[in-house]
């Protein structure tokens, strides 16, 4: 349903009471009885999985899959795929500048990008108490499956105008592709640059700042917006971080989230960070709503902290974690 996600945001952050924002997605096949192999090459069960799960949780906003090989996939990348693990890029596509030159653009449609179209597509039409942001990986995050990520990292001091071939090649696609989502009803993109966590400040600057605010600018308007996720240690980037100028951001348990919000503008909304594999996933609902409340009773104070996994939670997460999630949450602020 299309809204304003500007009038929004500013609400939410001035709201006194908040819903959950967990990255919530793939633990939605334990409600509709498919593999996550499955899930990830079908639009129509991705659709009813974003369903099953804002039916079960009152979510603040509807997650669809943050699954970071679909872009590397249409690129070219084997994929190594699993019924029940997210799927993975096993191996680097371009070796040397010249694989990097030949690098073909890909239509959106390519590999599984035009599942992912269809599923939200439909899961807009299926939810509409809440916006949906379609999950897309960041230039930086897609390069460096791409050129794999230990070899980037080297590139980038040694060659990098081969970097920038690629970042140059895959942020046309990527706008391409979240030009898609918005086309489909999206409310707006989350976007993963996770490996840009991995940089110096001057080469986070050079190599993903600018194609990020790129694919941005190209997108971003009052009615779809873009968050930006990096669930890096992102402590020693925060101000190259605030540079994105990004509307919302999410960010993972590697670090204290409210530094984040001491650095970042009041008027951005921040969301995370319980740890979603050691808590979430490999816990007891007694230590899940503990964390939550104590995240809470120590960020909840600045108006635009909302509480969040601090990554996709894997799929085979106990419900009954999560339900223990929303559950201290409810009870934190009913008080």
């Amino acid at each position: 349903m299309k809204r304003n996600m500007k009038e929004w945001l500013h609400n939410y952050i001035n709201a006194p009471i908040k819903k959950g924002m967990p990255i919530l997605s793939f633990p939605g096949i334990q409600l509709i009885g498919h593999t996550v192999e499955e899930l990830v090459k079908d639009g129509h069960l991705q659709a009813l999985c974003m369903e099953a799960i804002a039916k079960r949780y009152d979510t603040g906003v509807a997650f669809s899959l943050m699954d970071l090989s679909v872009e590397a996939e249409a690129f070219g990348s084997p994929i190594h795929y699993s019924p029940d693990e997210v799927p993975t890029v096993h191996a680097a596509l371009i070796h040397n500048e010249e694989e990097a030159e030949a690098l073909v653009i890909p239509q959106v449609g390519a590999g599984r990008t035009g599942a992912c179209v269809e599923g939200i597509r439909e899961a807009v039409q299926r939810i509409t108490d809440r916006p949906v942001l379609a999950g897309i990986i960041g230039p930086y995050s897609l390069a460096g499956r791409l050129l794999d990520m230990t070899e980037i990292m080297i590139l980038c001091y040694e060659e990098p105008e081969l970097v920038e071939t690629v970042l140059e090649k895959v942020t046309a696609f990527l706008i391409e592709y979240a030009k898609a989502f918005k086309e489909a009803g999206a409310n707006g993109i989350a976007m993963a640059e996770p490996a840009a966590g991995l940089l110096s400040p001057s080469l986070f600057d050079e190599f993903s700042t600018p194609y990020v605010q790129k694919i941005r600018e190209a997108v971003e308007d009052e009615n779809f917006i873009v968050l930006y996720h990096n669930c890096g240690n992102i402590v020693p980037l925060l101000k190259n971080v605030k540079e994105v100028s990004a509307l919302a951001y999410s960010f993972g348990n590697a670090i204290d989230i409210e530094k984040a919000l001491e650095v970042l503008p009041s008027d951005a909304m921040v969301i995370g960070n319980l740890d979603p594999a050691g808590i979430i996933r490999n816990s007891t609902p007694e230590v899940v709503k503990e964390e939550t409340v104590k995240l809470l009773e120590r960020c909840g104070k600045y108006p635009n902290f909302v509480i969040a996994s601090g990554c996709d939670i894997p799929p085979m997460s106990p419900l009954e974690n999560i339900d223990a999630f929303f559950a201290a949450i409810e009870e934190y602020y009913a008080k």
